[in-house]
């Protein structure tokens, strides 16, 4: 994983085609849906603007898409993610363009027609006329997506692609706390809202840990920062606990406890991956779903 920075959007100038719907006027007529669609080498998903209220599968579950050469390769998971399948993430099918169509033959959920229609240079839309439903697709080159702004973008489901999360270090600098006790900690990915903590000692095999008390969990956007979240726990019998999260890499997050000063990495244990949930190996399936965080101010660290 790369050092983690901004999220920069790359603005390449490509040109409209006869092939799809046109919604703006400044292209060269004679560019096909198929030079289109290979513009950019990912696709990445914005979920928060989808509409419609019925799924096309193989796009809830994905952050990009890439359509190369024939292939359908879609990306479902963070862990991984920039250099799974050289950063273009597993084949999922095929596509075709034909007739103005973008046609897909998904490996597990078959052929579907979408309508494509372009809304700015690096933007289009991915609609299923069938169900009405519609899905934007924001345009980057590979060398230039910042594939690490995704993990802090898409942070509820980065924490949930590990059957859990171990603590490995804890700062000297800090005051004592209740949360020094909790060596373990899962969110669950069938409730988006719930993460369980364990006191097992280090080591502990993940299968025999004894998890010891369930809650509920938030994270918050920090106003005037893109790389740091804000996570709280809700401990009943000690009251709330709030860290800053920081992403360190794809299998590491630093946690620091705001009211003590004290700061804990813990590493993932078990990785989850979500593909299709048919596949040999594959334990889990998911699709995302809309993210509306509330936002705070950052407090000075201790």
């Amino acid at each position: 994983m790369k050092t983690l920075k901004l999220l920069s959007g790359i603005i390449l100038t490509i040109t409209l085609f006869t092939s799809c719907i046109v919604e703006v006027n400044d292209f060269d007529d004679a560019i096909t849906l198929e030079q289109v669609v290979t513009s950019y080498d990912l696709w990445y998903i914005d979920y928060n603007r989808t509409t419609g209220s019925v799924d096309v599968p193989f796009l809830s579950k994905a952050f990009t898409v890439s359509f190369r050469n024939g292939s359908l390769l879609a990306n479902n998971n963070l862990v991984g993610l920039g250099s799974v399948g050289n950063g273009y993430g597993d084949q999922i099918g095929y596509y075709e363009t034909i007739n103005g169509v973008l046609e897909i033959d998904h490996n597990l959920d078959g052929f579907i027609d979408l309508e494509v229609i372009q809304l700015s240079r690096n933007e289009i839309k991915l609609r299923d006329t069938y169900t009405n439903t519609s899905y934007y697709l924001i345009g980057y080159r590979k060398s230039s997506f910042d594939f690490d702004q995704v993990f802090y973008d898409n942070i509820e489901y980065f924490l949930q692609e590990y059957v859990a999360w171990e603590k490995t270090y804890t700062s000297q600098e800090g005051a004592l706390n209740e949360f020094d006790n909790e060596n373990f900690l899962q969110f669950t990915p069938e409730n988006q809202t719930t993460f369980r903590s364990s006191q097992d000692e280090f080591g502990t095999n993940i299968e025999l840990l004894l998890w010891d008390y369930e809650g509920a969990y938030e994270v918050f956007d920090v106003a005037g920062f893109e790389d740091v979240k804000i996570l709280t726990l809700d401990y009943d019998f000690f009251d709330n606990e709030e860290f800053e999260l920081s992403v360190i890499n794809d299998g590491e997050i630093d946690l620091f406890h705001v009211t003590s000063g004290t700061t804990y990495t813990f590493e993932g244990r078990t990785n989850i991956q979500y593909k299709n949930a048919s596949e040999k190996g594959i334990t889990k399936d998911r699709k995302r779903f809309k993210v509306n965080r509330k936002t705070k101010k950052r407090q000075l660290k201790i």
